[in-house]
Parts: structure tokens; sequence; C-alpha cells
């Protein structure tokens, strides 16, 4: 009998991260769901990036995790495996929180990362903030 090859899921979401995912999809009708990506910028060489999607590209991959829908770029997959999303909300800020055990660093404000591709990726888990 062959034996299977699980990948492991690119992205997890807690549940206020889900929440707040939904709650933004309700209020755009048209909207597929939230599109993550990663850019090159910032001090630390890396950014991720979020838009609301109303079409599917070719190549993105689909995620629906608790009534959530994440559409990841495929230039990002690489980067963004084994990830966990969060929604903190404190006294100062309301933002989603990347949980990455591919990041290898961080700028010291928090808005730009260094990530390495799952296969290069070390052991210790990091996190960064992005606000939205």
């Amino acid at each position: 009998m062959p034996t299977l090859h699980i990948m492991p899921k690119i992205m997890t979401l807690t549940s206020t991260a889900a929440a707040r995912v939904r709650e933004l999809m309700a209020g755009n009708p048209a909207a597929l769901g939230l599109r993550i990506g990663i850019k090159k910028g910032g001090c630390a060489g890396m950014e991720y990036t979020m838009e609301v999607a109303e079409t599917k590209g070719p190549h993105d991959e689909v995620i629906e995790d608790q009534g959530a829908v994440l559409l990841i770029e495929p230039t990002a997959i690489m980067y963004l495996l084994g990830t966990e999303m969060d929604y903190k909300t404190d006294k100062l800020a309301s933002q989603f929180v990347f949980n990455n055990p591919n990041q290898a660093g961080a700028c010291g404000c928090g808005e730009s990362v260094n990530l390495v591709p799952a296969a290069e990726a070390g052991a210790s888990p990091a996190r960064t903030d992005r606000n939205s």
C-alpha cells in the first residue's frame, strides 16, 4: 500500500483572527477572502501584505479556517508554511500578528521581517506584528 505524503497547513488562524477576517469580509459582499502575500521592502528585507480579494488568482492557495477564507499568493507559500495568524487588540493598537517559524529577524518598528523559505528555516519560532 502506498504511503501518503501529507503537506503541512500553510497557515492557521486563531479564533480572534478568524473573527476579524470574517468581520472584514462581511463589510464587502464581493469579497472572496483576505489575500496574504510577501513583498520585498522595509529595513529587514520583507513585508507581509494583506488585501481584500474579490477574485482568486490562478495559483492562489485557498485556506478556510473557522469560516474565514485566506488566499495565499503562490510566491509567499514557502515563507508562510507553519505560520499562525492572530489578531491582538491593546490600548494603542489592533493588529494581525504572524507567529511565523520561518522568520529569522525583524526590524525595530515591526513593519518588516527577515524571512527564509521553509526548507531553510531554523527551529526557533518568531513573531511579528502587522497593523490593520
